[in-house]
């Protein structure tokens, strides 16, 4: 592979894409916001080689496909309460099946050790004991980074003014009419003020949200809080086979039957996207955890309501180099790799949200996977977490 410098080119994320767009345009409080990057590091002056990037063991032979194979061994370690303990053992990852997208594929056999996982994604009353108890500021609580922002326009840009640099979020925003479904920010507003207390921006609040899953979190707000609560964010491969519930082969993590208006087993989107919700499932944002029926495991909410971080860097293309490998506990690619998007580092996102739509994505299903800038949280992200058996628990 030939590598391409990247001296002189941008590292945009989510929150900069818009807002350099806007700076140039004098609308810079319609856009997105930056924050300071923290993470994978942005001193690298190559895109990375993929073939170096996936550095996971292997097991001796080539890939069989079949179905699940459950580990015997039971609970390892101390369980933190809503936990609920997966066996591991080997699957089969990924999807062949025409409704996957390119980086679903191909299918490919994982084992994994058995782990804790969280029974349903971390709840607004849960995230405010952590903040209450640490004083911790989330990403969209912090005003944008004026030197960052302007080291991505061209020489000579106005730069904003103070009043423009104030903390926010991106907001889900129907747009009311239909609309092309390539330009995603004619639903995607970067909206002043919206943060994890006011998901749809200062008008509004949590009241009667305490048991809803937390969104307007970055991947950096949901790695803190695990750390905080002893625990980490689960790797892909460990949410895959959480999500799967010991299913073999199935599209969706109840087993065949896609959902329908009259039996929608999930919280995602009927009507016409994005302009259009009729809430036929009773939701027309995020839902209660525990609305919807456990998958195998007694997992809640494994497809659809929010987003779900993972711990892994995004790499578009890694499945198709471990084809004929049995893959052992994957941590993940040491970097974010995505051909579309070279500049911008992303962690993984699984499980869809409220938003998925047969018309538009129809992520809703445990093989589909997509990576996100980990400065950005959005009002249809939130997260659960994990913990290795035996990992001790330190506050």
């Amino acid at each position: 592979m030939s590598h391409r410098k990247q001296t002189g080119q941008p590292r945009t994320s989510i929150r900069q894409i818009v807002i350099l767009a806007a700076v140039a345009a004098g609308g810079f409080v319609a856009a997105f916001a930056v924050t300071k990057y923290s993470g994978q590091s942005s001193s690298r002056s190559e895109v990375p080689d993929p073939v170096a990037a996936d550095r996971t063991s292997v097991a001796p032979g080539k890939r069989q496909f079949g179905p699940t194979q459950l580990n015997d061994a039971g609970p390892a370690g101390d369980a933190l309460p809503g936990m609920v303990w997966i066996p591991g053992g080997e699957f089969t990852m990924g999807t062949n099946s025409e409704l996957g997208w390119p980086d679903e594929k191909p299918a490919h056999r994982v084992q994994v050790d058995g782990f804790w996982i969280d029974s349903t994604e971390v709840t607004n009353a849960r995230f405010r004991e952590f903040v209450e108890g640490t004083g911790y500021v989330t990403t969209a609580e912090k005003p944008p980074d004026l030197d960052e922002i302007m080291s991505q326009v061209e020489p000579g840009t106005a730069p904003p003014t103070k009043e423009q640099l104030v903390p926010g979020s991106l907001v889900f925003t129907p747009p009311g009419v239909n609309v092309g479904l390539r330009d995603f920010s004619q639903w995607w507003k970067w909206t002043p003020g919206a943060n994890w207390k006011h998901p749809e921006g200062p008008g509004s609040d949590l009241a009667g949200r305490d048991d809803h899953p937390v969104v307007q979190v970055s991947w950096d707000d949901a790695a803190a809080f695990a750390r905080w609560a002893g625990q980490r964010l689960p790797t892909e491969a460990e949410w895959e086979f959480a999500a799967r519930g010991g299913l073999s082969d199935k599209p969706y993590v109840w087993g065949d039957a896609p959902p329908t208006d009259k039996a929608p087993r999930a919280n995602i989107w009927q009507g016409s996207f994005p302009n259009e919700n009729t809430a036929a499932d009773g939701f027309a944002r995020t839902a209660p955890v525990k609305s919807f029926a456990a998958n195998g495991f007694g997992l809640y909410d494994m497809a659809g309501n929010v987003w779900e971080w993972c711990s892994d860097w995004y790499d578009r293309e890694l499945y198709g180099r471990r084809v004929d490998e049995i893959v052992v506990n994957p941590p993940g690619p040491s970097r974010s790799i995505d051909p579309s998007r070279p500049f911008t580092p992303q962690r993984v996102q699984r499980g869809g949200s409220f938003l998925c739509n047969d018309s538009y994505c129809s992520r809703y299903r445990p093989s589909a996977r997509h990576g996100s800038s980990p400065d950005t949280g959005m009002s249809h992200v939130g997260f659960r977490c994990a913990k290795s058996g035996g990992q001790p628990v330190v506050h």
